[in-house]
């Protein structure tokens, strides 16, 4: 992705857009929209029994993001609860299950939108599979969706209808990294000498890596997904905020001490947050993140 601001920009971006997309996916097709500066990414989960009926289990805000890779993500979205848009998680619902519909989906999937300060949201993708930021969804649902795809593979109509669906309390996950957040997010591949997992009520880790665990140099660097439930916002993030403080992994860098800076940081704790917001903390040298480096 390139963004362009005039004429000059628009010829460069193009051509060094085309040539990525050669190299990486032997297509040099591109294509061109509009850039909403400072968005929310938010979407919603959706589930399809290939029988017509589609149904929408809410959404979730994922703006916390680095090189355009999701980092933290939360249900319900904090710039969905504002008084001025109240309206608008209803409209974007319906949007989502208007596109399930029209494709004749079938399957767990995610439809993503952006949305700019006004309120006005963009349709940007359909991701058609289970997405690493499911679980916060079964916290505040307490639907299975790993099961639900499964009866669905099976030819099991969908026997949840969108009354069914509750959506209770609040969800918040960090992706935990094998990343040096100090060091431009460089890979930590590697050997893990010590893991301690957090635990307690209303924490989650879903995770492969233990103790003696090496990293290898070649795939994505998530190595672990951790999950904390509370009874509102407030409660979730201080859950979050304990385990990242409980989390010990040694031998390699993680992004957790720099997720632990963002919870401490008071306009995400306020909710007030974009897609900019890594880039804005990190290009501001925040005090918070100096702290807890340190």
């Amino acid at each position: 992705m390139r963004v362009v601001h005039n004429d000059i920009s628009l010829l460069k971006g193009y051509r060094t857009a085309r040539a990525e997309a050669e190299k990486a996916f032997g297509n040099s097709g591109v294509y061109i929209e509009k850039f909403i500066e400072n968005p929310r990414h938010i979407e919603y989960q959706i589930l399809g029994d290939g029988r017509g009926k589609i149904i929408h289990l809410g959404e979730r805000d994922c703006s916390i993001q680095r090189r355009n890779q999701k980092l933290i993500e939360e249900t319900p979205s904090p710039f969905l609860d504002l008084k001025q848009f109240r309206d608008l998680r209803k409209k974007m619902s319906r949007a989502a299950v208007k596109i399930g519909e029209a494709a004749k989906y079938t399957n767990a999937g995610t439809v993503e939108f952006v949305v700019d300060e006004k309120g006005k949201f963009y349709f940007l993708e359909v991701n058609k599979r289970i997405q690493v930021e499911h679980p916060v969804t079964e916290e505040v649902t307490g639907i299975d969706l790993v099961q639900q795809q499964i009866l669905i593979a099976m030819g099991e109509p969908l026997r949840i209808s969108q009354g069914d669906v509750k959506l209770t309390g609040h969800a918040v996950e960090c992706r935990i990294n094998a990343e040096d957040p100090f060091d431009d997010f460089r890979p930590s591949p590697g050997r893990i000498d010590m893991f301690y997992a957090p635990g307690g009520r209303g924490i989650r880790l879903d995770s492969h890596v233990y103790a003696g665990y090496t990293i290898p140099p070649h795939y994505d660097s998530m190595i672990g997904k951790l999950i904390a439930y509370g009874k509102d916002r407030r409660d979730a993030m201080n859950k979050m905020s304990r385990a990242l403080s409980e989390c010990m992994i040694s031998g390699i860098k993680t992004t957790v001490p720099f997720q632990q800076a963002i919870l401490q940081d008071p306009d995400f704790r306020r909710g007030v947050y974009t897609t900019n917001f890594i880039a804005q903390l990190l290009g501001g040298g925040g005090r918070e993140l100096i702290e807890v480096k340190a």
